[in-house]
Parts: C-alpha cells; structure tokens; sequence
C-alpha cells in the first residue's frame, strides 16, 4: 500500500501537468486579441524596386561570340543543369538542358538567347519558356531532360551569325 507521502508528491506533481496544459492552452490569441493583419505582414521595404519585366542575364548584352558558335552565358542556376547540343541555324537557336540536381519535375524553366551579328554586337534577345501543366494525367517518370528552341525574327535571319544562351529561371521539386 503506498504510503501518504507517495500520494502527496503523485498529486502535486499531477497539479503541475494540469497547470502546465492550462497556462499552454491560455497562450494561444483569440479572435478578439489577435493581432490586426496590416501589423503582421509586411508587405514594403523601403529603398527595395519591385521587379519589373522579364527575368535576364546581365552578361548577355557583353558577350561577343565568335561567327558560327553558340556559347553559354553564366547564371544563377549553373551548378543545377548542363547544356547539350546547343545549335544555331537560320532559324532558331536550340539545344537541351538535363538538370542535373535532384528532380521530380521541372516546374519553371527560361532560357534566354543573344542573338549577334558578324561583329559580335547584340542584335536581339529571345526566350523559351516552359510552364509544368497540370493535366490530371499520370505521364510516368519525370523528364530531367528539356528540349529548347528560340526562333529568330524574320528581319533578322541572314544577319545573325552567332548567340549565346543561359538560364535566368529554374524550378524543379
């Protein structure tokens, strides 16, 4: 039979989890304490510009590719993918991208193209966008894999002899 002692320190120490869960459950805000949401949330920082436009590559606009090739402009998601089969013809400027870090499927993914003349100055800047679409089919594994291709204006086609390309955007799970 335990003695009174036992009893004592089991029921002080059962008062402790009860005032514990207590004072546990009285933390938590009501409707009528909440904070307002405009004090929440910060939504503006000062000296901070909002994005505008298209996503680029600064280095785009300094590259100077030789006649004939298509060279890779650096970006921020480099280490993630590699390029392949990178080609330029009268038409379009194309080629691949494996990604290469862990993937389940690319979610977003842009590649912006420079398009230069015989003297290496930017003529024009094209882009390939794919956006993941939601279907509701299952179409197997995921594609690490992306085939690109930027097709170059009419008024331009003689005149473009050389690009380069990079990637400004890229989403993957």
């Amino acid at each position: 039979m335990p003695n009174k002692r036992h009893l004592t320190l089991a029921g002080l120490l059962a008062a402790a989890v009860g005032l514990a869960a207590t004072t546990a459950c009285s933390d938590q805000p009501d409707a009528e304490h909440a904070p307002a949401p405009a004090a929440a949330v910060k939504t503006a920082f000062p000296g901070l510009t909002p994005a505008s436009g298209e996503p680029t590559l600064p280095r785009l606009s300094r590259q100077h590719p030789a006649p004939g090739t298509v060279t890779t402009v650096p970006g921020p998601f480099d280490d993630r993918f590699d390029f392949a089969d990178l080609t330029l013809n009268r038409d379009t400027v194309g080629g691949s991208i494996k990604v290469t870090s862990d993937v389940s499927a690319i979610l977003e993914l842009q590649v912006v193209a420079g398009l230069y003349d015989s003297n290496g100055q930017l003529l024009h800047t094209g882009r390939f966008v794919h956006h993941l679409t939601e279907d509701g089919h299952d179409h197997g594994a995921p594609e690490e894999r992306e085939l690109f291709s930027i097709s170059i204006p009419g008024q331009l086609r003689g005149r473009v002899v050389s690009a380069a390309v990079g990637v400004p955007v890229l989403v993957n799970e």
